[in-house]
């Protein structure tokens, strides 16, 4: 573990001249509550079909939802088990502590997992959705759960209108929601301070582009990432360590300094994420 003190330091540094900070976050910040990094949640299909003889991303896609929705649901239940004892780590709290400090912060999340919210944080851009919310789409009834214990029938129907129920999740080969990429592109329009990007392989575009540009634009910009990622050689500061530790070593590290964060805000001038984009295979799972 690569725990670099002057790093740690200067970022320290640059909060204390910062009012406004873009978290972007990936599967790596919640590796600490105990949810892996690599396909599928758990390590519970790696390279193997699923029982029905198709890729796991193939049963999680949204035309197996519509066609054979008892299938999407039979792995959906599967994953939500994995992960039904995990809950948010020093990471997540580091990043909601800040959003009360600091005068504006953003999570632009992939995570389905729900973390960042139940941790305390409230302005979150959830691109790829929450597990725990679902949603009717005949009718439009929605309803938030804990967890998926109490689904006795697979796959669950509306109260209202016994149409099939889904999460309001973007499943593979499905579009990203506009309104979440509308709330994006108004936050990265009005810019930030300083970028974060976090236990992510930055491969999508609408996931690697703020940290690109903001490079461009001569902004300070962080990752922290115990491997390499599509943004390693971009950004200012690369901190490869895990994302609890890290962010918690920085936190205690300006806090000890008497951090303010009351430092004038400088706009982004422009946007670079004026289109929408199909959901990739690994979206949110």
């Amino acid at each position: 573990m690569n725990r670099d003190g002057s790093a740690i330091a200067k970022i320290a540094g640059l909060l204390k001249n910062s009012k406004s900070i873009l978290f972007i976050t990936g599967a790596g910040i919640s590796a600490d509550s105990g949810l892996p990094t690599y396909r599928g949640v758990g390590g519970l299909y790696n390279d193997k079909a699923t029982e029905e003889g198709i890729s796991v991303e193939m049963a999680l896609a949204g035309e197996t939802l519509r066609e054979h929705p008892e299938v999407t649901w039979k792995y959906l239940l599967q994953i939500e088990r994995n992960c039904r004892r995990a809950t948010f780590n020093r990471g997540h709290k580091v990043i909601a502590e800040m959003e009360r400090h600091f005068e504006r912060v953003w999570v632009l999340t992939q995570n389905i997992d729900g973390l960042h919210r139940t941790a305390g944080s409230r302005n979150i851009i959830d691109i790829h959705g929450d597990m725990h919310s679902l949603i009717c789409p005949s009718c439009g009834w929605h309803d938030s759960l804990e967890d998926y214990s109490n689904l006795d029938i697979l796959p669950p129907h509306c109260p209202q209108c016994r149409g099939v129920v889904r999460p309001d999740v973007v499943f593979f080969g499905e579009m990203l929601p506009q309104e979440k990429l509308t709330v994006l592109m108004r936050q990265l329009r009005e810019g930030f301070d300083i970028y974060f990007s976090i236990g992510t392989s930055s491969v999508f575009p609408y996931i690697s582009q703020p940290i690109i540009a903001a490079a461009h634009l001569g902004r300070p910009t962080v990752e922290i990432n115990p491997g390499s990622s599509d943004v390693s050689d971009i950004v200012s500061i690369k901190l490869s360590m895990g994302a609890a530790e890290a962010l918690d070593l920085i936190w205690e590290d300006y806090n000890k300094g008497g951090g303010n964060g009351k430092q004038s805000h400088r706009g982004w001038e422009r946007d670079s994420l004026g289109h929408r984009h199909t959901a990739p295979s690994g979206s949110g799972f």
